[in-house]
Order: structure tokens, then C-alpha cells, then sequence
């Protein structure tokens, strides 16, 4: 023993024991880095100089492959401070400072305990006593070097991926639907069910327009959406489920189905529990955007119409969205009105009369902001029928065109919808016939390994039974639907102010038709009240709106169907 310990190292600390912390960052380093680790245990006979005996020398080595970065997740460093805050350890070893903490906060916190319960620190350097101001001191240069070289690494790393992502040679994650060829370039993922599976996604949201609308299409069909897991058993393999809300929702918001290469749409931090948290960004933060860097399923701009299509549905934009969507009410124009004397929004209000509820269109928003007596307020029900009237006019002419349209879009779909079941019937065909070269290669006397695969095989006959059987009675309701739709279109034709009158038809459906039409529609009293106001349309509207004044003046203008 030195004289350095010999000051240090008391009964007091040799009655406790000495505690060995080993760590390395990675598995990769604990297979490779052999050296550091052996270095590491070799600390112990250190600990056993000092006068601890050997049965005394508590090593703990369960975060070996494990980052000093953070606590989270380092269930040995949480026994070490755990037994030294309790006072069973006399002194902490460690090779470095940077294996017992990379972060100052973790390293400042062991530090404080360490000095309350009286418990030395050694490392390849020296030993140290944290009570004392200069060993103190010493130690915590020593946490903000470590913290320093890591942040240093770090940023070296960073560089060299920024490089690559401003360049976009960046090898990233893919999407489903989109693969790395051999030369590393990203392709259209080669297997066709995949394919036909996002395709058909996409061409659903342009049909219905909305993300819940796309779910419940797909749903109907009885059709599922592919999955590559990132993790667990799974990894890296291809599973068909059911599609889900935020599944649309991803796929409508990535680029990379545009063919653009992106990076830093998302913003990773630290919480205060040491778990990481993700935010996604505006585009002008995005590190890189590069449009046609690769095939895509969508054009650039078909990706940015479906952004604003998703935008002008969102209920969460506040009074940035010009327009709702379709909701409860009978207010048919909810979400569409436009004030023409400030330009604002007016939202809608109801009361009863004569136990009929009738809408009010009215614009508050300033008035509520500022306390003052509100801007405009109109009787919503001779407006409502006043747009009705002119949408049933306007689509009579051309109601058999139309018609004949929405006839070829529901074959279309229905071929589409189709082909991708069949995609499924052939997949399970394919897995049954390899369930069943498996167990005729096997050899029979190895008995427990051949009803392993038989029972392999009956599951995927069963699998294969089952796509069989859904394929069939989804095509029969294709078939009976196609013919009720015929006839419902031909109704259609010869009928369709019948159909807008019709009080089966819910009003959530007369506005969605509404907004196929109009975008928005700006009211104003006419001359017999503030006739000296000129009413002034709001800056910045599209061409596609109507224009509607109070009596005695009335304006329409709208859209070409």
C-alpha cells in the first residue's frame, strides 16, 4: 500500500466492500475489444492490494454492451448507486471515468453520494476520496472530459451523416412498398402484392378523400396492408394486417412515396425520464429534400394535393383551416362560410323554432377576442335551400354523364380490389406448397421434426382454405353490388333532384357533394342594411367559391362540375 492510500484507505472503508464496475458500449466491443475488458477485471487485484480481501470485491458487469450516455436502461449502475447510497461500499472502481458515466449529470450524482456515505473512488490513475475538495474537483474535470469526448464522437458521426443526407446517398429505413436493389439504389419493391396493396391506397384516398374513408374502404373489401417489423420476432420478414388510421396517415405524409429523399423530418431529444422523444418538423427545418431522387408510386405534386386535401380535413389547424369537414347538422354550407365583410370565417350556430332546428351563419371570432358586438349574422335555412336549388339546376344536365362516370369508377375499383384478393389467394397458395415440399424432404424416421411439419403444413391449407372462401364471397358481393349499383345509377340519371330531396339522404352526404363543387361561400347583406358597406372578399381566395348576398340581391358563382 502507497502512501496516498495509506491516507485515504481506512478500517472504516476496508470494513464495507469494494464494489468493480465494468462496462463496455457495445456487444460489438465486448466480442472485439477484449483487451479493454480484461483490463477492466484486472482492477480487482488492485482493490486486493489495497487490503480488501478477494471475497470483499463485489464486480458488477450487467451492463456490458450497454451506453454510458444515460442511466435508462443500465440496471448495474443503478445497484452500484443503490449499495453506496445504503453505505455498503467502502470504494467504487472503475477503469475510467467513462466507464461509469458519460453524462455529468449521472457522474455528478455518484460523486455527491459517494461523498455523504463516505466511499472512495479508484481508477487506473489514482484513488480519490470525494469529501475532499481537490479529489472532488479532480473528479468532476474528469466527468466533463468524458462527457466532452463523447459529444466530440459524436459529432464526428453526425457530420459524416449530414454529408451523405445533403447529398442524398444517405442509406435510411425505408418505407413499405420500397426497397434497396443490390446496387443500393431505392426501387419499387419488387413483389407485386406489395405493390398493388400501396397502389391501392393511394388510389383509394384520391376516390374518397379523406384517411378514415380509405380505412373503411379497405375493410370493406376484406383487402390487409403490408408490414416489415423493425424489430421482434419478426424483423426484417413481410406480415399482411388489417390497415389502420395512422398507417394511412403515414404513408400520405411521406415523401419518399413522391420519390423524394428526405431527412430530418423528425426531431429526437432527451426527456426528463432519460427516454428519447420525437417531434415531427416544418418542412423549411428539414435538413435535406431532394423531389425525384428515386421512383416513386405518386408525382410530387399529387403528394403536395393529398397534403392539402389532409390539412383542409383536420380539425386540429385552428383558424388557419378556411373549411371542415363534413359533420352532424342540417347547416348544409358548416365549415364553408365566409364572411364578406371581414373576410373571417363564420361558424355556424343552431336553435329550434317551431321543433325545427335551424342554422345561423355567424362571425364572432373578433368579436369574442376583442368583446365587441359581433360582425354579421344571417339566417342559415333560405340560404341553404337558395345553394341547393342552384346545385340541383346546375347537375340535372349532366347528371347522365356523371353517372356513366361514377359507373366506371366503381368497375375500376371493383377490378383493383379484386386483383389484390387474388394476390392473397396466391400467397397462401405458395406458402401451402412450401409447408408441403418441407415435410416430404424430411425424413420420416425423424418423427418429431415431420409432425412439426405437418402441423406446418395443415395451418397453411387451413390459411390457404380460408383466403379461398373470403376471395369467393367478396366476389360475390362485388357482383350483386356492381348489379344494385347499376340500377341505383340509372335511378340516378332520370332522378336527381329526387335524390337530393329525398329526406333518407343524410345531410352529412348532401355536404359532402356540396364540397365537390364549392370551396367556400361568402355572405353579405344587400343594400337594405350598411349598403355603404362594400362587402370585400378576403385575400388570397381561390377562383372556386360562391358568392351569396342576403335579399334583395343574390349572386352565385360555381364551380364547373
Amino acid at each position: 500500500m502507497n502512501i496516498e492510500a495509506a491516507d485515504k484507505v481506512t478500517a472504516g472503508h476496508l470494513a464495507r466492500a469494494a464494489y468493480l464496475y465494468v462496462r463496455q458500449s457495445t456487444l460489438r466491443q465486448v466480442m472485439e475489444n477484449t483487451t479493454s475488458t480484461e483490463r477492466q477485471y484486472g482492477l480487482r487485484s488492485r482493490a486486493v492490494a489495497l487490503g480488501w480481501p478477494p471475497d470483499q470485491v463485489v464486480v458488477i458487469d450487467e451492463d456490458l454492451g450497454r451506453s454510458g450516455a444515460t442511466a435508462e436502461g443500465r440496471e448495474g449502475f443503478a445497484r452500484l448507486v443503490a449499495d453506496v447510497g445504503m453505505g455498503k461500499a467502502g470504494i467504487v472502481i472503475g477503469l475510467e471515468v467513462s466507464r461509469l458515466a458519460r453524462n455529468n449529470a449521472d457522474w455528478h450524482r455518484l460523486l455527491e453520494i459517494c461523498a455523504l456515505s463516505e466511499t472512495l473512488i479508484l481508477d487506473e490513475d489514482g484513488i480519490y476520496d470525494p469529501c475532499s475538495f481537490n479529489d472532488r474537483m479532480l473528479l468532476g474535470m474528469k466527468g466533463q472530459l468524458s462527457e466532452a469526448e463523447l459529444h466530440l464522437l459524436r459529432a464526428r458521426l453526425r457530420g459524416g451523416v449530414l454529408a451523405k443526407a445533403r447529398s442524398g446517398e444517405l442509406e435510411v429505413p425505408l418505407p413499405i412498398g420500397l426497397v434497396y436493389d443490390p446496387a443500393g439504389k431505392v426501387v419499387i419493391d419488387p413483389d407485386q402484392g406489395v405493390r398493388d396493396a400501396v397502389a391501392h391506397l393511394f388510389a383509394t384516398f384520391e376516390r374518397t378523400g379523406s384517411a378514415l374513408a380509405t380505412v373503411k374502404a379497405f375493410d370493406a373489401e376484406g383487402l390487409s396492408f403490408p408490414l416489415r417489423p423493425r424489430n421482434g420476432p419478426d424483423k426484417g420478414g413481410l406480415i399482411w394486417v388489417p390497415l389502420r388510421h395512422h398507417r394511412v396517415l403515414q404513408v400520405l405524409h411521406n415523401p419518399r412515396y413522391a420519390g423524394a429523399f428526405c431527412f430530418g423530418r423528425h426531431k429526437s431529444r432527451r426527456g426528463p425520464n432519460g427516454k428519447q422523444r420525437s417531434s415531427l418538423q416544418p418542412r423549411e427545418q428539414w435538413i435535406s429534400l431532394i423531389p425525384g431522387a428515386h421512383p416513386g408510386y405518386i408525382s410530387w405534386a399529387d403528394f403536395e394535393a393529398n397534403g392539402s386535401r389532409l390539412a383542409g380535413l383536420s380539425a386540429s389547424r385552428g383558424t388557419d383551416r378556411r373549411a371542415s369537414p363534413p359533420r352532424e347538422g342540417p347547416a348544409l354550407l358548416q365549415g364553408m362560410v365566409v364572411c364578406g365583410r371581414c373576410g373571417g370565417r363564420m361558424t355556424v350556430r343552431y336553435h329550434t323554432r317551431a321543433e325545427a332546428i335551424l342554422p345561423t351563419y355567424i362571425c364572432q371570432a373578433e368579436a369574442i377576442a376583442t368583446a365587441k358586438p359581433i360582425c354579421e349574422s344571417l339566417p342559415g335555412a333560405s340560404i341553404d335551400a337558395a345553394v341547393g336549388e342552384l346545385l340541383v339546376q346546375t347537375m340535372t344536365p349532366l347528371a347522365l354523364e356523371v353517372a356513366l362516370s361514377v359507373q366506371a369508377e366503381l368497375e375500376s375499383r371493383a377490378g383493383e380490389a379484386d386483383a389484390l384478393r387474388r394476390t392473397q389467394v396466391e400467397r397462401a397458395r405458395q406458402s401451402a406448397e412450401a409447408a408441403r415440399r418441407r415435410y416430404l424432404s424430411v425424413d420420416p424416421d425423424n418423427r418429431l421434426v415431420a409432425a412439426s411439419l405437418e402441423a406446418d403444413w395443415n395451418d397453411s391449407l387451413r390459411e390457404l382454405s380460408r383466403a379461398g372462401e373470403e376471395y369467393e364471397r367478396q366476389a360475390d358481393a362485388a357482383g350483386a353490388l356492381d348489379e344494385t349499383a347499376r340500377a341505383a345509377i340509372a335511378a340516378l340519371a332520370g332522378d336527381f333532384p329526387a335524390l337530393w330531396a329525398d329526406p333518407r339522404t343524410a345531410q352529412r352526404e348532401r355536404k359532402r357533394m356540396v364540397r365537390l363543387l364549392i370551396d367556400d361561400v361568402t355572405l353579405a347583406r344587400g343594400p337594405g342594411r350598411d349598403h355603404h358597406r362594400r362587402p370585400r372578399a378576403p385575400q388570397g381566395r381561390p377562383d372556386r367559391h360562391l358568392v351569396t348576398s342576403g335579399p334583395p340581391v343574390r349572386r352565385c358563382r360555381p364551380q364547373d362540375p
